[in-house]
């Protein structure tokens, strides 16, 4: 069996952020200087953290904050990551480049919610929720197939103590996954509600569920087994989601 952390980071600003339109997969802005702040606050914040493996949704907003993030890690200075489709922002069709405003009037008019609307020419979330299934399948199976010396060498750099790296300490691994809002939101759902994560104390669903802001960081931990058949989840919790105390306090790098 093998125990890893799974970090989900949602890329920093970009302009179309700050305008409130929709970018989906067919607007691909890059970070605006808030965004690249945000980046370099989120990656001094996961400094401390070897981190196995890296995936990295291959829309350049996803790809940008990545950069700077494994920049400003202690261990991973350069490391690779692996660029994957299966980590892009939910397509939203039609109303990509458009206000969001624009889409609560479309699902109105369709006498839907709008987090359950899907416009002309996008992907509905059980779209969405199958992308992430197919990720976590090409994941775990990485995950089995790379175990062994590596595993005792990424927990052996964690550091006893600091917020960012709660938790870590039962890991022999670290993924990281830079993505986006409504993806790490449906992501979220599914390890939740399908796959039972257990909860952290004294947090409602709700709060686990919530809009993830530009940067924010979630971190599950994850136990696998091998079988015959493939890899097998023996387990899974929460530790927390869209955490943004990088954003909230200065940091100031050793």
């Amino acid at each position: 069996m093998i125990t890893f952390t799974l970090t989900l980071i949602r890329h920093g600003e970009t302009q179309y952020n700050r305008d409130k339109l929709l970018q989906g997969q067919g607007v691909d802005m890059p970070l605006s200087e808030t965004g690249v702040q945000q980046g370099e606050a989120v990656g001094r914040y996961l400094r401390d953290i070897k981190f196995s493996k890296v995936y990295v949704s291959n829309l350049q907003r996803a790809v940008q904050t990545a950069e700077i993030i494994l920049r400003n890690n202690t261990h991973c200075s350069g490391m690779d990551m692996v660029l994957e489709p299966l980590l892009r922002e939910r397509g939203f069709g039609v109303a990509e480049g458009r206000h969001k405003e624009d889409l609560k009037n479309m699902a109105n008019a369709a006498g839907q919610a709008c987090r359950d609307y899907t416009p002309p020419g996008g992907e509905t979330l059980d779209q969405v929720k199958l992308r992430f299934k197919h990720f976590l399948q090409v994941l775990f199976k990485q995950m089995l197939d790379v175990r062994g010396s590596s595993e005792q060498e990424a927990s052996s750099d964690v550091p006893p103590s600091g917020s960012a790296t709660d938790d870590l300490q039962g890991a022999s691994a670290h993924v990281l996954v830079v993505s986006h809002g409504a993806y790490i939101r449906v992501a979220i759902r599914h390890l939740m509600e399908d796959l039972k994560c257990s909860m952290p104390a004294g947090v409602k669903m709700s709060q686990l569920l919530s809009p993830c802001p530009n940067t924010g960081v979630s971190r599950f931990v994850v136990a696998l087994s091998r079988t015959e058949s493939g890899p097998v989840l023996s387990g899974a919790r929460c530790l927390f989601t869209n955490r943004k105390d990088h954003l909230e306090k200065p940091q100031h790098p050793e």
